[in-house]
């Protein structure tokens, strides 16, 4: 029997899913909470500012926990099904994807969040537990987010990119199928 065959980076990228889905019961935790004042259910039924904290919390869901797990389908396909294991300099584009991508979406998506909450939370009649601002209040504290927010979607963006222009390498590079002659 020949030896199996296994992927080097999809282990990873289901490690970080695993990780990623802990963090998102933690914060689907905090957005049901009851005790939290003012509660983020609240926030979040108020609209506006809140719609922040729900932005956030959706695409954490969508990019950090079902899309690194499904990248990791993408590292098994091309290194396991296609034989084209990574090695090199498509290690380090591999590496660039894993981090990159991971930074960029928690830092995104958690400035969202929480620029989301506290704005909401602003936006709240006093009698609830909020700060019983207007909404041009609100826009002042909200505005100082926007070039971070910016900032780590662009370096999940260029971790995306990585791992694109490595799987194009792997197929391309690495060289295709031999086929007798």
């Amino acid at each position: 029997m020949g030896e199996q065959v296994r992927s080097r980076w999809a282990p990873r990228f289901i490690w970080l899913a695993i990780v990623n889905g802990a963090i998102a019961v933690g914060w689907t935790t905090f957005l049901i909470w009851p005790f939290a004042k003012p509660a983020p259910t609240m926030i979040i039924a108020s609209g506006s500012a809140g719609t922040w904290l729900l932005f956030g919390y959706l695409l954490y869901l969508v990019v950090g926990v079902l899309g690194v797990a499904t990248t990791a389908l993408f590292y098994q396909h091309i290194e396991v099904t296609l034989s084209k294991p990574y090695s090199g300099f498509r290690s380090g584009f591999a590496f660039a994807h894993l981090i990159l991508m991971e930074i960029g979406t928690l830092m995104a998506t958690g400035l969202l969040m929480y620029a989301g909450y506290i704005g909401g939370a602003a936006l709240l009649p006093t009698a609830v537990g909020g700060g019983g601002m207007g909404r041009s209040e609100v826009h002042e504290i909200l505005v100082n987010f926007v070039q971070p927010i910016f900032i780590f979607t662009v370096i999940a963006i260029l971790g995306a990119l990585a791992g694109g222009l490595g799987y194009v390498l792997s197929g391309y590079y690495h060289g295709r199928t031999k086929t007798s002659s």
